[in-house]
């Protein structure tokens, strides 16, 4: 890489835009390949798992970021279930504002407040964040639209119905300042 000349590395970046613009197919294509198999234990696919919370954000009125994000909080369990919630919030962060991707980011941890007593692990753990300013958000997002959507009886909305949203998003500029909204709260 460090031999690489300007004009080298101008052309790349031209032969990259076509892969970088199927980004939404790969990631379509993953959550149809989520919907293949039952998750181990669950009565429901990680796909339906998805579009269940989806549809939650959805009819409260959540808006396009909230959305494709509650779409896409658990894409990562395929490839990296120990830090999916990470791995995911990687997915979506340079298209959706900061505190969409920051939640996305820690509800794994903010999940455990169900859960972790069981394991004999620190169901408190989510504390350590108590004084961030989207604590309350990804607390409300892992109440109303995760632990809840493992209905199989949910009539969730068919991922068919959310790929245009997936579709718009993807197709921002990436890091965009003006979707990207660094530290700005505007809640679910």
């Amino acid at each position: 890489m460090k031999d690489g000349t300007k004009d080298e590395y101008l052309l790349l970046h031209e032969l990259e835009k076509p892969y970088l613009g199927l980004t939404a197919d790969r990631i379509l294509d993953e959550l149809r390949r989520q919907g293949e198999a039952t998750l181990e234990g669950y009565q429901i696919t990680r796909l339906e798992h998805g579009l269940q919370s989806a549809s939650r954000a959805e009819a409260e009125g959540a808006d396009i970021d909230w959305i494709v994000g509650a779409l896409l909080h658990d894409i990562g369990d395929g490839l990296a279930p120990q830090n999916h919630d990470r791995f995911s919030a990687e997915v979506i962060r340079p298209f959706v504002r900061w505190e969409v991707a920051w939640t996305v980011e820690h509800h794994g941890i903010f999940q455990m407040v169900y859960y972790a007593h069981h394991y004999g692990w620190d169901k408190d753990a989510r504390d350590r964040f108590r004084d961030h300013p989207c604590f309350d958000t990804c607390a409300a997002f892992c109440e109303r639209w995760d632990q809840a959507s493992f209905d199989p009886e949910y009539p969730s909305r068919s991922l068919d119905h959310f790929e245009p949203m997936l579709r718009e998003v993807f197709a921002r500029k990436a890091y965009d300042p003006a979707v990207i909204r660094e530290d700005e709260v505007i809640g679910l």
